[in-house]
């Protein structure tokens, strides 16, 4: 791990600083159940070392991005939830309610979602 912010909350997970329900770890990401669920499973994918959001990673992070995508399906059968299927969701700044800066993917799933999202949003194509 070359970077880590002590002021984050997910580095401090990964140090083991702060307790989390870790379901799947190597050397490159770590999961755990998320704490405030949107879904009947819900967990976080997160990189070991800092990256605040999905804006800031570099072709230095391509190796750690893929991982991070890579940890899905892993995570998606821990979870139960790979066959039924599930959503695999990155917040990335205000606007987009990331309310973590450490860049992380939600894994979500254990029952039907609709499209959009969130009920009340129109989708708009070519914007």
């Amino acid at each position: 791990m070359t970077h880590q912010d002590p002021d984050c909350i997910f580095c401090r997970i990964v140090e083991g600083s702060i307790p989390a329900d870790i379901i799947y770890r190597n050397n490159h990401v770590l999961a755990f159940r998320d704490i405030a669920p949107a879904a009947p499973h819900h967990a976080l994918i997160i990189p070991l070392r800092h990256i605040v959001s999905l804006s800031d990673l570099t072709a230095e992070d391509e190796e750690v991005a893929g991982h991070i995508l890579l940890a899905a399906a892993p995570v998606a059968d821990i979870l139960g939830i790979r066959q039924s299927g599930y959503r695999m969701v990155f917040n990335s700044g205000a606007d987009a309610i990331q309310s973590v800066m450490h860049i992380h993917g939600h894994v979500i799933g254990g029952r039907s979602m609709g499209w959009p999202p969130f009920p009340g949003e129109a989708v708009v194509h070519g914007q």
